[in-house]
């Protein structure tokens, strides 16, 4: 029932270092898209000041997201919603968050996933509260590395749908939702962090 993602122990702790800087010290983190699970279980660990609560389309990943959370048995981690991100924020089943963590969800994913995504995050959080991304960004229409070139060509043989988004769309998108661009983090392997604030 649990599932293992091998990124996910190879990227957990550089995104701990930028999280533990950029979360609020105290309130309810809400994670989009938690896939396996390991992130949330790894995360609300490392964060006990925050009420962690993941979330995902997909049923399988909700079971693998229990199933971790049943191991680490942790009071701050919750059962994960089932959120779909293109779908009407209020229906979600949360009416508010002090921040919102997507790892590794919009080049999975439809364009419109990310517009949901933005759309969730303007309407849960409140002034300063935070929005965080992580994955393979383009920069300036270009690839930052011809990895991430290859990974997108990968995924959009997959799914016409999916790929690789260029950073000036996704700001965009949030600036259109009152989010704010706060910074950007190089991290390992050619991805980026990525910060917004609700303004």
């Amino acid at each position: 029932m649990k599932r293992h993602a091998p990124a996910a122990l190879r990227n957990r702790e550089p995104i701990l270092a930028v999280l533990a800087r950029v979360l609020p010290p105290a309130g309810v983190v809400l994670e989009i898209a938690s896939g396996s699970g390991e992130h949330a279980a790894f995360l609300a660990g490392r964060l006990p000041g925050v009420t962690w609560q993941p979330s995902d389309a997909d049923a399988d990943a909700r079971a693998s997201i229990e199933g971790h959370r049943a191991e680490a048995s942790l009071t701050n981690l919750l059962s994960p919603l089932a959120i779909d991100a293109r779908t009407d924020p209020a229906t979600w089943g949360i009416a508010r968050a002090d921040a919102v963590v997507c790892i590794n969800m919009i080049h999975i994913a439809p364009w419109a996933s990310c517009e949901g995504l933005m759309r969730g995050a303007g309407r849960l959080l409140e002034g300063g509260g935070i929005l965080y991304l992580y994955g393979p960004f383009k920069q300036g229409g270009q690839h930052t590395a011809p990895s991430n070139a290859s990974f997108d060509e990968g995924l959009r043989a997959r799914d016409p749908s999916w790929g690789v988004r260029d950073l000036a769309d996704v700001t965009r998108e949030a600036e259109n939702n009152r989010l704010a661009f706060v910074e950007l983090v190089e991290m390992p392997a050619n991805n980026l962090s990525v910060v917004f604030a609700r303004e």
